[in-house]
């Protein structure tokens, strides 16, 4: 018979996601050709690129780009692995979305610079916003959201889950994340929850989606994982421990510092298999000095 667990540390434990200070720090994704991808981002987005490193000894180059600094702003970290241009995107993986005061503004530069429209600028079925969809060089979708000024542009990272009721109590308990609105769409046969650490229109959210039925996606080899800061990734891989056991998911690295870098980690998959990283945020911003 297991042993009973006492209950103090555990109830402690489970409430410090919401105590913690945490914030979306990038999303990482494979592209095929590195400076392609940063020539279109930078031109045709307008994002900033912000570092670059070459780690000749693992074959991969990395470069972090976006609209801001990152100790105060979400960027991408786009992963170069030597000799492969190409990767499967997978049915799961949604998009990202970049907040801006001119749609058509911006898609018209896009297209310019070479981009892929998948869907002209105009309002949403039903509403009033006004959105675009592109493609990026190797195939990644944006939202492009038109709206006032935003103290975070790279607004979104879209994940279809199979269960959002599940997902949703995964990513409240185990990562502090908040459920700012939930929206559900019958006529198109989805559902769709936006998580965050902050208002919607001011900070990068989650998007997860669930799709009538679907319940098992492919996650293809693409995009890799989100990082989210931490002030105690022992403490914090703990509670994702806990939360494993009630809903899914596993940790797939213990917590501890990355060999080389010394920045302190921890990472585990959702019950769908997404994958997210909890970085310590003091080391983090040393790694950025």
């Amino acid at each position: 018979m297991a042993e009973a667990v006492p209950a103090a540390p555990s109830s402690e434990l489970l409430e410090w996601p919401q105590k913690d200070k945490r914030r979306f720090l990038h999303a990482v994704y494979r592209v095929g050709d590195l400076d392609r991808t940063i020539k279109f981002y930078t031109e045709g987005f307008g994002m900033k690129l912000l570092r670059k490193r070459d780690i000749p000894e693992e074959k991969y180059s990395n470069a972090f780009l976006g609209f801001g600094p990152e100790d105060s702003h979400f960027v991408v970290e786009l992963t170069y692995n030597y000799g492969v241009d190409k990767y499967d995107i997978g049915e799961g993986f949604g998009h990202f979305a970049i907040a801006t005061e001119d749609v058509y503004k911006l898609v018209e530069n896009i297209r310019a610079k070479g981009g892929n429209v998948t869907r002209e600028p105009g309002p949403v079925k039903g509403g009033s916003s006004v959105i675009a969809f592109v493609k990026d060089p190797d195939g990644y979708a944006f939202e492009l959201i038109q709206r006032g000024p935003t103290p975070e542009p790279l607004c979104q990272v879209m994940l279809r889950v199979g269960d959002l009721e599940r997902s949703i109590k995964f990513y409240e308990k185990a990562l502090g994340l908040k459920l700012l609105r939930k929206i559900d769409r019958p006529e198109y046969k989805y559902t769709l929850a936006m998580m965050g650490y902050g208002p919607e229109l001011e900070t990068t959210v989650l998007e997860l989606t669930y799709n009538y039925g679907v319940t098992e996606y492919t996650k293809g080899n693409a995009y890799a994982q989100v990082a989210i800061s931490t002030d105690d990734v022992y403490k914090s891989a703990e509670a994702v421990n806990l939360v494993t056991q009630e809903l899914g998911g596993k940790i797939t690295r213990q917590p501890g510092p990355v060999p080389g870098i010394n920045t302190k980690v921890t990472s585990f998959l959702d019950p769908d298999g997404w994958k997210t990283v909890l970085v310590d945020y003091e080391d983090f911003l040393k790694e950025l000095q």
